[in-house]
This record gives C-alpha cells, structure tokens and sequence, in this order.
C-alpha cells in the first residue's frame, strides 16, 4: 500500500527538479545574452577601426602610369579585389561619381598579389567599378600603382586637383563595410565643386592591402 506520504515526495521532488531546470535555463540565457554582448562589441570594433592610412607625397606621383587629367580634378581608390569591405567602397564611388557629373576623372586600381593567377583580381567589386561611368579600372600586378601612391588599405582614395597636387587622401564609407554619409565623400564633393573643404583626409575603412 502506497505510504500517504509518496504523494507529497513525488511532487516535491517534480518542484525541485522544475525549479533546477529553471534555474539552469536562465544561467544559459544569460551566458547566451553575455556572449552576444561580448561578439557585437568585437563586430562593432573591427567595423569601426580604420586601416592604415596613405604616406602619399603632396604631387601626382611621376611614375605612374595612370593619366592624369589636367582638366579636372583626378581621383585614384585603390583596392583589394577580395575584401568584402571594398563593395562598400565600390558602391559609394558609384554614388560619388553621380553626385559630380563628369567634373572628375577617377581611376579605380586593383591590386593583384604576386603569384595569384590570370584574372584573380576580375571579382564581383572589379565588375561593379567597371560599370560606373567615368570610371576606368585597372589592374596592378604586384602593387606597383599602390606603392607609388602609398595605399596601404583597400578603399583608399587620393583626389589631385588640376595641378596635380594632393587635395585629398582618405575612404569614402562610413565605416567598414557600410553605405551611407560620410566625411570622405562630403569633402570631396566640396573640393571638387568649391576648392575648398573642412579637411583634407578623412579616415579609411578596409582590409589591408599587403603584403604583396
């Protein structure tokens, strides 16, 4: 015959083992939570870092063999084919180029590491700048280009005025990898339209270039 007690065991024992349940339920989600807290800080680290800027000279580097037109104002984004920041960057100069209408020359030049095979460089970025108008792509086998105009980051972009002086060096996103307004863009479309600007860099956001 079953002790009148069992009953009251039975159903302390279900409490207890809800109760730990419970309990192990909610140190999960709060382990859940933490982790979340701790990945979107990184995330929102590496996407607001910026990358190394340009050591570029003051002048039209003399070796290069992209024309400058002496014209207009001269734009030079050099990039990584394969970083996925770069898409960013891409997209960004599309809208740049809508916004001056023809008052710019630009180049988009895109680095081919040493030992990389034919067409390594021709990726989803590379077929997008080439649909821009008025931009002309190129490739840069070994970061030949790059070095002469001291890129070191993907989506780094120099503007030279007529003259061939350096007015501006900088990246034209917000942050990595990001559409959107951004100081870059805002102060070359000033400098192109009016000479004039608040600044002559802005910070740029991308993967790094080298090594080559």
């Amino acid at each position: 015959m079953p002790s009148p007690h069992a009953g009251e065991r039975d159903h302390a024992a279900q409490t207890s083992m809800g109760w730990r349940e419970r309990l192990l339920w909610g140190l999960f989600g709060a382990l859940w939570l933490a982790a979340l807290a701790v990945g979107g800080r990184a995330l929102w680290s590496f996407q607001t870092t910026p990358g190394a800027a340009a050591t570029a000279q003051g002048s039209w580097p003399a070796a290069s063999r992209l024309p400058r037109d002496p014209s207009r104002a001269t734009l030079v984004m050099v990039a990584h084919p394969r970083c996925a920041c770069t898409r960013a960057s891409i997209a960004e100069l599309g809208a740049l180029m809508q916004r001056l209408r023809g008052r710019v020359s630009a180049h988009v030049v895109f680095v081919r590491p040493t030992g990389t095979s034919a067409g390594w460089e021709e990726s989803d970025t590379w077929r997008a700048a080439q649909g821009i108008p008025g931009v002309t792509v190129w490739r840069d086998e070994g970061g030949v280009e790059a070095a002469r105009f001291a890129a070191r980051t993907s989506g780094q972009v120099l503007l030279y005025d007529r003259a061939g002086r350096l007015i501006f060096s900088g990246g034209i996103t917000p942050i990595r990898g990001h559409l959107g307004d951004s100081a870059g863009q805002e102060r070359i479309v000033s400098l192109v339209r009016t000479g004039r600007s608040d600044a002559a860099a802005s910070r740029v956001f991308g993967c790094a270039i080298g090594p080559l």
